[in-house]
């Protein structure tokens, strides 16, 4: 269970695929203290760590997250937002977060805002049910809120905190990022569908 607030911004230094698998090896100022079996939200993906090296650690993605995630995409070089699961004298600062993203959103706009920047995302329509206006979001593992939603997209304002301590400032237009919609909401979407709302 994780918060959606970002610890570290890791880096992608290499990349391996074993079957239907993919390998990454992560450095980041998180990794020396890292153990294996820890389960670390990855851009708000939780994978388990399998092994740890000075300041990198290692983790696999299989075939059903490279699937609904945009992990498959990420190369030596690329920018990972990073956090720890909670623990139970922690801080519930964020919302809750799963580590288990619903789906991928194309980024299809950015603008700076002269202090703070609005990013526009497109979703798959199907989901439109579990965002509301001015409800929480996960976009590659950050807790924010949505406006502006309509039935296939959604707006989210970035602070400059946000900006300087996440992978939000490589983020542009037409970039892929991972979604968690909101685990309550989920909830009671799923009790409908099923007459007991």
């Amino acid at each position: 269970m994780f918060t959606g607030i970002i610890e570290s911004v890791g880096s992608v230094i290499a990349v391996l695929h074993e079957g239907t698998n993919m390998q990454f090896w992560i450095t980041s100022s998180l990794s020396a203290g890292l153990k294996p079996d820890q389960s670390i939200a990855h851009n708000g993906v939780c994978l388990t760590v399998e092994a740890v090296k000075d300041n990198t650690h290692q983790v696999t993605a299989v075939q059903e997250t490279l699937q609904k995630t945009h992990i498959g995409e990420w190369k030596a070089g690329d920018y990972i937002n990073l956090e720890q699961c909670l623990t139970l004298n922690s801080r519930l600062d964020g919302h809750i977060v799963q580590g288990h993203a619903d789906t991928t959103a194309t980024c299809i706009a950015k603008e700076a805002l002269n202090g703070s920047w609005k990013y526009h995302f497109r979703f798959p329509e199907k989901f439109a049910p579990l965002i509301i206006e001015k409800g929480s979001v996960c976009v590659n593992g950050i807790s924010l809120t949505a406006f502006d939603v309509t039935q296939n997209s959604f707006a989210v304002a970035i602070i400059p905190y946000t900006y300087e301590h996440t992978n939000m400032q490589q983020l542009n237009k037409g970039d892929t990022v991972n979604i968690e919609f909101d685990m309550i909401g989920k909830y009671v979407v799923r009790g409908m569908e099923l007459g007991r709302g």
